[in-house]
Protein backbone atom coordinates (compact mmCIF):
# COMPACT_ATOMS: atom_id res chain seq x y z
CA UNK A 1 0.00 0.00 0.00
CA UNK A 2 1.69 3.84 -1.08
CA UNK A 3 1.23 6.58 0.83
CA UNK A 4 -1.37 8.09 -1.36
CA UNK A 5 -3.42 5.13 -0.78
CA UNK A 6 -3.66 5.93 2.89
CA UNK A 7 -4.64 9.38 2.51
CA UNK A 8 -8.04 10.35 2.54
CA UNK A 9 -9.85 11.21 -0.18
CA UNK A 10 -10.87 15.10 -0.61
CA UNK A 11 -14.53 14.89 -0.47
CA UNK A 12 -14.46 12.91 2.89
CA UNK A 13 -12.35 15.56 4.48
CA UNK A 14 -14.25 18.19 3.29
CA UNK A 15 -17.41 16.37 4.79
CA UNK A 16 -15.48 16.08 7.99
CA UNK A 17 -14.81 19.57 8.38
CA UNK A 18 -18.27 20.49 7.43
CA UNK A 19 -19.46 18.27 10.29
CA UNK A 20 -16.72 19.54 12.77
CA UNK A 21 -17.97 23.47 11.78
CA UNK A 22 -21.90 22.72 12.10
CA UNK A 23 -21.29 21.21 15.54
CA UNK A 24 -19.66 24.40 16.80
CA UNK A 25 -22.03 27.91 17.46
CA UNK A 26 -20.89 30.81 15.29
CA UNK A 27 -19.72 33.59 17.64
CA UNK A 28 -20.26 36.93 16.76
CA UNK A 29 -17.17 38.86 16.95
CA UNK A 30 -17.57 42.50 18.75
CA UNK A 31 -14.31 45.05 18.87
CA UNK A 32 -13.89 46.61 22.17
CA UNK A 33 -11.24 49.53 23.30
CA UNK A 34 -10.30 50.56 26.19
CA UNK A 35 -6.91 52.52 27.80
CA UNK A 36 -5.67 52.42 30.79
CA UNK A 37 -2.04 53.71 32.52
CA UNK A 38 1.21 53.17 34.30
CA UNK A 39 0.63 56.13 37.13
CA UNK A 40 4.44 56.16 38.48
CA UNK A 41 4.87 58.67 42.08
CA UNK A 42 8.10 59.84 42.61
CA UNK A 43 8.90 60.51 39.18
CA UNK A 44 10.87 63.55 40.73
CA UNK A 45 13.03 61.71 43.43
CA UNK A 46 15.52 58.60 43.08
CA UNK A 47 14.94 55.73 41.19
CA UNK A 48 14.93 53.51 43.85
CA UNK A 49 11.77 55.40 45.20
CA UNK A 50 9.76 55.13 41.97
CA UNK A 51 6.42 53.19 42.52
CA UNK A 52 3.49 52.20 40.29
CA UNK A 53 -0.23 51.79 41.45
CA UNK A 54 -1.36 48.59 40.27
CA UNK A 55 -4.55 46.61 40.77
CA UNK A 56 -5.20 43.07 41.66
CA UNK A 57 -8.38 41.39 40.90
CA UNK A 58 -9.45 37.81 42.08
CA UNK A 59 -9.84 35.53 38.90
CA UNK A 60 -11.90 32.32 38.91
CA UNK A 61 -9.48 29.90 40.09
CA UNK A 62 -9.33 32.36 43.22
CA UNK A 63 -5.78 33.67 42.09
CA UNK A 64 -5.18 37.12 42.77
CA UNK A 65 -3.50 38.61 39.74
CA UNK A 66 -2.05 41.97 39.40
CA UNK A 67 -2.54 44.52 36.77
CA UNK A 68 -2.37 47.97 35.22
CA UNK A 69 -6.07 49.72 35.88
CA UNK A 70 -7.89 50.12 32.23
CA UNK A 71 -10.91 50.07 31.31
CA UNK A 72 -13.59 51.01 28.25
CA UNK A 73 -13.69 53.97 26.38
CA UNK A 74 -17.20 56.21 26.86
CA UNK A 75 -18.57 58.14 24.22
CA UNK A 76 -16.91 61.22 24.12
CA UNK A 77 -13.43 60.67 25.60
CA UNK A 78 -10.18 60.50 24.01
CA UNK A 79 -7.73 57.09 25.30
CA UNK A 80 -5.98 59.24 27.22
CA UNK A 81 -8.71 60.99 29.43
CA UNK A 82 -9.82 57.30 29.57
CA UNK A 83 -6.96 56.74 30.72
CA UNK A 84 -6.50 58.82 33.60
CA UNK A 85 -10.30 58.36 35.01
CA UNK A 86 -9.54 54.36 34.99
CA UNK A 87 -6.51 55.17 37.32
CA UNK A 88 -8.59 57.25 39.16
CA UNK A 89 -11.59 55.15 39.78
CA UNK A 90 -9.54 51.85 40.68
CA UNK A 91 -6.80 52.74 42.05
CA UNK A 92 -7.94 56.67 44.08
CA UNK A 93 -5.09 57.93 42.44
CA UNK A 94 -4.81 61.06 40.28
CA UNK A 95 -2.70 61.09 37.43
CA UNK A 96 -1.34 63.31 33.86
CA UNK A 97 -0.03 61.60 31.35
CA UNK A 98 3.40 61.67 30.16
CA UNK A 99 3.95 59.55 26.89
CA UNK A 100 1.74 56.37 25.17
CA UNK A 101 3.70 53.03 25.85
CA UNK A 102 1.47 51.32 22.83
CA UNK A 103 -1.49 49.03 22.56
CA UNK A 104 -1.70 45.46 23.25
CA UNK A 105 -4.34 43.65 21.98
CA UNK A 106 -5.65 40.58 22.36
CA UNK A 107 -8.79 37.42 21.62
CA UNK A 108 -11.16 36.04 24.25
CA UNK A 109 -14.75 34.44 24.17
CA UNK A 110 -17.11 35.31 26.96
CA UNK A 111 -20.81 35.16 27.10
CA UNK A 112 -21.69 33.86 23.20
CA UNK A 113 -19.53 36.22 21.55
CA UNK A 114 -15.22 36.60 20.73
CA UNK A 115 -13.92 39.74 22.08
CA UNK A 116 -11.24 41.47 20.12
CA UNK A 117 -9.59 43.77 22.89
CA UNK A 118 -7.22 46.63 21.72
CA UNK A 119 -5.80 47.99 25.23
CA UNK A 120 -4.50 52.21 24.83
CA UNK A 121 -1.52 52.12 27.54
CA UNK A 122 0.10 55.39 29.12
CA UNK A 123 2.76 56.59 31.09
CA UNK A 124 1.54 58.99 34.01
CA UNK A 125 3.02 61.11 36.59
CA UNK A 126 1.20 60.57 39.90
CA UNK A 127 -0.39 64.07 40.73
CA UNK A 128 -2.34 63.73 44.00
CA UNK A 129 -5.44 61.15 45.34
CA UNK A 130 -4.76 58.11 48.07
CA UNK A 131 -4.52 54.75 46.90
CA UNK A 132 -8.22 52.93 47.59
CA UNK A 133 -9.47 49.84 46.87
CA UNK A 134 -13.04 50.76 46.93
CA UNK A 135 -14.23 49.79 42.86
CA UNK A 136 -16.28 46.84 43.15
CA UNK A 137 -14.30 45.59 40.13
CA UNK A 138 -10.98 45.81 41.84
CA UNK A 139 -9.77 42.91 45.23
CA UNK A 140 -6.78 44.99 45.99
CA UNK A 141 -4.59 47.94 45.30
CA UNK A 142 -0.79 48.59 45.43
CA UNK A 143 2.02 50.48 45.31
CA UNK A 144 4.99 48.32 43.86
CA UNK A 145 8.20 49.35 43.17
CA UNK A 146 9.19 49.89 39.54
CA UNK A 147 11.97 47.35 39.77
CA UNK A 148 9.52 44.91 40.61
CA UNK A 149 7.02 44.96 37.95
CA UNK A 150 8.52 42.02 36.18
CA UNK A 151 7.85 40.13 38.86
CA UNK A 152 4.61 41.20 40.03
CA UNK A 153 2.46 41.94 36.47
CA UNK A 154 0.31 38.72 35.67
CA UNK A 155 0.49 39.16 31.96
CA UNK A 156 3.44 39.44 29.37
CA UNK A 157 1.95 42.19 27.32
CA UNK A 158 2.06 44.48 30.45
CA UNK A 159 5.29 43.66 31.95
CA UNK A 160 6.74 44.77 28.31
CA UNK A 161 5.15 47.79 29.02
CA UNK A 162 6.74 48.43 32.02
CA UNK A 163 9.95 48.08 30.46
CA UNK A 164 9.28 50.65 28.07
CA UNK A 165 8.18 52.90 30.99
CA UNK A 166 11.32 52.40 32.45
CA UNK A 167 13.21 53.18 29.80
CA UNK A 168 10.98 56.37 29.07
CA UNK A 169 11.59 57.11 32.55
CA UNK A 170 15.24 56.78 31.96
CA UNK A 171 15.34 59.30 29.27
CA UNK A 172 13.42 61.59 30.91
CA UNK A 173 16.41 61.71 33.95
CA UNK A 174 18.88 62.06 31.51
CA UNK A 175 17.03 65.29 30.70
CA UNK A 176 14.84 66.85 28.32
CA UNK A 177 16.29 66.55 25.28
CA UNK A 178 15.42 62.86 25.78
CA UNK A 179 12.05 62.59 27.05
CA UNK A 180 9.03 62.25 25.49
CA UNK A 181 6.65 64.45 24.27
CA UNK A 182 3.49 64.75 25.83
CA UNK A 183 0.43 63.34 24.35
Amino acid sequence: MSGSDDAPSGRSTQRRRKARSADKPHLRTVRETSAGGLVVAGLDGPRDNLRVALIGRTDRRGRLLWSLPKGHIESGETPEQTAMREVREETGIEGTVLASLGSIDYWFVTEGRRIHKTVHHYLMRRTGGELSDEDVEVTEVAWVPLDELDRRLAYADERRLAGLAGELIERMERGPETAPAPE
